[in-house]
């Protein structure tokens, strides 16, 4: 991994799904992030993980987590996908130069040429609190982002919140059976 937990995390400006620029360090001192790097858009299994963070979104709003999901694919493709699914949290573009960011975090894959399933948490102050890039093309365990959100962040008012049991499995897309 390029780099470690405890330490700052390397700032970057991608644009995104909106066609506008942002920029990591804008969310010091107000809101801790979600750094959620994914391969490809219009995946399944890219598509199920954001859809069940689009899910539970309320989950991490009452930690004042701001979800950013990061893969190379262009910002035109971001923005169609966000809006076919309904992605209430940016989308940014690693697209050039070509998955430059998600090699300074260790989760560019040189071969496949494209960022393999890293998931980072950033406090307020812009420390890494968690971090993991997983080698393997397949889902991750999102209990653990929560379980880590609920240590690192401390104790919120979860009352209310209504998570489904599957999240996100009710999405289709057409031609997938």
């Amino acid at each position: 991994m390029g780099i470690r937990i405890g330490t700052r995390a390397p700032d970057f400006t991608l644009d995104s799904n909106q066609l506008e620029p942002v920029t990591l360090s804008s969310f010091a001192g107000d809101k801790n992030v979600l750094l959620v790097y994914y391969p490809r858009a219009f995946t399944p299994i890219c598509r199920g993980e954001l859809c069940q963070l689009r899910d539970e979104m309320e989950l991490y709003h009452r930690y004042d987590v701001q979800v950013i999901g990061v893969s190379v694919d262009s910002p035109f493709c971001l923005k169609a996908w966000a809006e076919q699914q309904g992605y209430p949290f940016p989308l940014l573009s690693d697209f050039w130069p070509h998955g430059e960011v998600a090699t300074t975090y260790g989760t560019f894959d040189d071969a496949a040429g494209v960022a393999r399933r890293g998931t980072f948490l950033i406090d307020t102050e812009g420390i890494l609190r968690f971090a993991q890039v997983q080698q393997e093309d397949a889902a991750r365990d999102q209990g653990e982002w929560k379980d880590k959100v609920a240590t690192l962040l401390g104790p919120r008012n979860l009352s209310g919140i209504a998570i489904p049991e599957a999240p996100g499995s009710w999405i289709t897309v057409p031609g997938e059976s």
